[in-house]
């Protein structure tokens, strides 16, 4: 599903990717583990085509994050660690907007209880709490039936009941054959939802498996 072939990125005199290779299955979750300043988001938001990598070769389904990104976003969603919301749109509203850029969206009430949001459909977003904001980034993730899916720091500021319920929801996304990349402090959650982890150390991979 995804290829990662001698990729790098560079930020003045700062190497933050160096040369990082890895092949992520088709169904599998994979684990993107590694101290802060590791290169693990750098990494997927070139894999998201948010960043263009000044080396290496990069495919997700086939096609070319850069070249191909309007294709792309049709079989790729992405929840970011730092996401940047409509502060005055409400939950529903958020969800109609991103729903219209999608031929086949996920059902409106569907995502609604995939995060367990029901009960703040008309609250405004910059209304929510921290956790709440990270479940409509999530919905917002899932929202066009992605093949393949990157969640950034999925749970974080999730109280711990919540953080269960949201493990539930990324493994029935897993048995619909989704594929995803979850970067993650967190080793319980890696233990419980990833199949294999790539450990990252200053921009290089340490070992996979």
């Amino acid at each position: 599903a995804v290829e990662v072939e001698n990729l790098t990125k560079r930020y003045k005199n700062k190497v933050a990717v160096d040369g990082i290779g890895m092949n992520v299955f088709q169904g599998e979750t994979l684990g993107i583990l590694g101290t802060n300043g590791a290169g693990k988001t750098t990494t997927v938001e070139m894999i998201a085509g948010l960043r263009r990598p000044d080396g290496g070769r990069l495919s997700v389904m086939g096609l070319d994050p850069t070249r191909d990104r309007a294709k792309l976003r049709q079989v790729l969603g992405v929840q970011l660690q730092e996401g940047y919301l409509h502060g005055a749109l409400t939950v529903n509203e958020l969800l109609a907007l991103y729903r219209s850029f999608y031929p086949a969206p996920r059902p409106h009430d569907e995502l609604l209880r995939l995060v367990e949001l029901q009960d703040k459909a008309d609250v405004r977003f910059e209304k929510l709490s921290g956790g709440q904001r990270q479940r409509v980034s999530v919905a917002l993730a899932m929202i066009g039936r992605p093949r393949v899916l990157i969640l950034d720091e999925l749970t974080t500021g999730l109280d711990p009941a919540a953080r269960r319920r949201m493990w539930r929801t990324i493994e029935q996304l897993r048995d619909e054959g989704v594929t995803i990349l979850l970067v993650s402090h967190a080793m319980d959650e890696v233990e419980k939802l990833c199949d294999r982890v790539v450990l990252l150390d200053a921009g290089r991979v340490l070992t996979i498996g």
